[in-house]
């Protein structure tokens, strides 16, 4: 049996240009086409951009990734993500074999996430407002990852079942969450204004958001549906890099992360707390509250039951309502 054929890019094309081509036609995402292109860069600026990457081979890569670990000190995943960009591009783009690479390793380091008490929660939620409390209620709420709230769909709502549909998180996996009765209102008046605002974009001539390649083929108007429409959009239009259509995007989530960060500021914690410390804290109290770990890892879309484990290391624990099973005889 043949192997597959693969997509050869313009050889006229410089060498990050085709790198994206690649990228487009295998339809990986614009923030791993950026993050690529970058660690490909820093690779061919490490030899002083003096030689092509043809010229090279398993052990000039092995040499940056260890420098990586030794010299840059950088984590595990980061290493990790340098390699994958660098293998893709022999791989992918230049169609070469560099076989087994052997680095010297970043040492992997698990630390135990931070947690906040729930009272802790309640205060930086309450010194927060407008649709920034209401990310970050999705977050502690749900426990959305930060580009999963970000990239909300209207379509992922389903306010009749009390459901929020999470479509392609980490992995690729899709999970369903339960909407807080807490949130409803708030985000059911918000969803209303993002209908408005869409209905003015189309009155416009404008109205369109990105959707995946393969489904706007088979819907073409289905980018200017209101169920295709970010549940958090941005304040502008503007032009998709990409395709060159001008187009309303979903926020920055750099706007949710400062929001967080001053109002952890503003109510006197200490402790390192991001956005993402919501989701951690989502899992913590959900399973101080008694419910079952295997429901948590569905929860949080964990591939592995020991990745939802180390949430049992900082949990709160009272070891004085534990009972003997002796004294149950």
């Amino acid at each position: 049996m043949e192997g597959k054929k693969k997509f050869k890019p313009d050889s006229n094309l410089k060498l990050l240009d085709q790198v994206r081509e690649v990228l487009r036609y295998h339809h990986y995402a614009y923030r791993t086409e950026q993050t690529y292109c970058d660690w490909i860069k820093r690779f061919l600026k490490y030899y002083e951009m003096k030689r092509h990457p043809k010229e090279m081979g398993a052990a000039e890569v092995e040499r940056y990734l260890s420098h990586l670990a030794t010299e840059g000190k950088v984590a595990a995943s980061t290493q990790r993500q340098a390699l994958n960009a660098i293998m893709f591009l022999y791989r992918e783009v230049l169609d070469i074999e560099l076989g087994d690479i052997t680095p010297v390793r970043s040492k992997k380091r698990r630390k135990p996430p931070t947690v906040l008490t729930q009272k802790e929660v309640q205060q930086i939620l309450r010194s927060m407002e407008g649709t920034h409390r209401v990310m970050a209620q999705l977050l502690y709420g749900c426990g959305l990852r930060l580009m999963e709230c970000i990239r909300l769909r209207i379509q992922d709502l389903d306010f009749g079942q009390g459901r929020i549909f999470v479509r392609g998180g980490k992995g690729g996996k899709d999970r369903t969450v339960v909407l807080p009765e807490a949130l409803r209102a708030a985000l059911a008046d918000h969803v209303e204004k993002v209908k408005d605002l869409h209905g003015g974009d189309l009155r416009e001539g404008f109205g369109e958001v990105y959707i995946p390649e393969a489904l706007a083929r088979k819907y073409p108007n289905a980018c200017r549906e209101i169920g295709w429409q970010y549940v958090f959009p941005s304040k502008g239009r503007s032009v998709d890099p990409r395709g060159g259509k001008t187009r309303r995007h979903h926020v920055k989530e750099s706007g949710l992360q400062k929001a967080v960060k001053t109002a952890v500021c503003r109510v006197g914690i200490t402790k390192r707390v991001g956005c993402h410390t919501l989701r951690h804290s989502y899992a913590t109290h959900l399973l101080e509250n008694g419910t079952n770990i295997r429901m948590v890892q569905e929860l949080m879309g964990h591939k592995d039951v020991k990745t939802t484990e180390i949430y049992t290391h900082v949990m709160e624990k009272d070891i004085d309502a534990v009972k003997s099973p002796l004294d149950a005889l």
